[in-house]
């Protein structure tokens, strides 16, 4: 592995790596220096919150750098040491890389292929009527609990939370009374490196915290996905395990790995986009009100609102071949780690990117990925947050910040915890 020798200019590299540094949000002045004189720029995995230091890695924050490495799996390989930050117990590398999300081409298709069966026609259509009832009802609920109030509510527990774990259930066919679950164990997965989110069970036994990923720690969720499926066999219904228990040609430990593929990234990434895009729209009042006047198309909106609020901030892949990279030669098992919420404010394409510009066309950004591993349910999420917002502007005439968002302590997903928004006026004395 590659290890630079430590000069005048990598000390003023900024430190991309520690997730306590995104706890305020984007470090858009950090990304803005690496982008513009380091973009590929070499990091320590220093010890931090508990877990042991890492071998480091090169830290890309330029767009088409970005893209490059998510289309090129032959050069960049999630199978090899996986996609994230941290390096995997070797022990626990073969189990990891049962994951689709952890496989390069050919082996990630056949895999991807299965799980896209599930999509049917049918099924998207009734998703998207159950997912309009959820969000107005939740909304409902929410402006009559600030009115019942001082007029403020917090939309993230209120809100965003069950409306995308509620959403995840329904399309998953996961029983109401075991609903709960699926917080619990993405909260464990994704929460990990915040102390609020992540549990005193979570240490291992030399007082290190466990990887939530490893076998250990996820074989109550595998116990459910097993029991889950045998249920759907003998009950088949119109859900995403009822395919994919059916399905021959998908194994046990396949299937395994496809409910916690969904289970996690299912929920977290509208969990995390939704609130982002509502505190983005309520720090833009104009803006909201161009949105809520059909000034601006809501399909067009939404993209503008996953450009500003990434759900995922990076993702890993390890150097399959040498090659070389804004000047950098990067050598086999070098660890490359792409920044999202770098490359979607890029100057170099997207004109004036820190402006929230609803009906902004030309839109690439990287927020559900780029190559052969795209976000596989990028349509359901665009769904969900379309109507959302829809019935948002429906409901609400106007959004304020009543309150500091508190956000996820972590460098992989852009989380928030809470957002205190005034959705209504409590006149005085009421």
């Amino acid at each position: 592995m590659t290890v630079p020798a430590a000069g005048a200019a990598d000390r003023e590299v900024p430190d991309v790596f520690d997730p306590r540094g995104y706890a305020d949000g984007l470090p858009h002045a950090a990304y803005r220096l690496l982008r513009d004189r380091y973009p590929v720029a070499w990091q320590e995995e220093h010890e931090v919150l508990g877990w042991p230091a890492g071998p480091g890695f090169w830290a890309v924050t330029r767009h088409e750098d970005v893209v490059r490495v998510l289309k090129d799996a032959r050069t960049f390989s999630s199978h090899l040491g996986a996609t994230q930050i941290r390096d995997p117990d070797p022990a626990d590398l073969p189990f990891i890389r049962r994951m689709m999300l952890n496989q390069d081409p050919p082996d990630h298709g056949r895999l991807r292929r299965s799980v896209s069966r599930a999509f049917t026609p049918r099924q998207v259509d009734r998703f998207g009527s159950v997912v309009r009832e959820r969000a107005r009802g939740l909304l409902t609920a929410a402006v009559a609990t600030a009115r019942a109030g001082n007029g403020v509510c917090d939309l993230v527990t209120a809100v965003t939370d069950d409306f995308a774990l509620l959403n995840l259930a329904d399309l998953l066919g996961v029983p109401a009374a075991e609903r709960g679950l699926l917080l619990d164990w993405t909260r464990r997965v994704i929460g990990y490196q915040d102390p609020d989110e992540s549990s005193p069970s979570a240490s291992g036994p030399d007082g290190r915290p466990a990887n939530p990923r490893s076998p250990a720690m996820l074989q109550d969720m595998f116990g459910f996905a097993r029991e889950l499926a045998a249920h759907k066999r003998r009950y088949p219904d119109d859900d995403v395990m009822t395919v994919l228990a059916s399905d021959p040609e998908l194994a046990t430990p396949e299937l395994e790995m496809f409910f916690f593929l969904l289970t996690i990234a299912g929920n977290d990434t509208v969990r995390s986009a939704a609130p982002g895009g509502l505190l983005a729209l309520a720090r833009h009042p104009d803006a909201y009100r161009r949105l809520r006047a059909g000034a601006v198309g809501m399909a067009t909106a939404v993209e503008e609102l996953l450009r500003w609020h990434p759900p995922v901030l990076s993702f890993r892949r390890t150097v399959a071949h040498d090659t070389e990279m804004a000047g950098r030669s990067l050598r086999v098992g070098d660890k490359v780690v792409v920044f999202h919420g770098s490359a979607n404010f890029d100057e170099r394409v997207f004109t004036a990117p820190h402006r929230l510009d609803l009906a902004r066309s030309a839109n690439p950004h990287v927020s559900f990925g780029d190559g052969p591993h795209v976000c596989l349910g990028a349509h359901l999420a665009r769904l969900q947050l379309r109507v959302l917002y829809e019935e948002t502007c429906r409901l609400l005439p106007a959004l304020a910040v009543a309150g500091p968002p508190r956000r996820l302590v972590s460098n992989f997903i852009h989380g928030l915890k809470s957002l205190p928004l005034r959705l209504v006026d409590v006149p005085p004395g009421e």
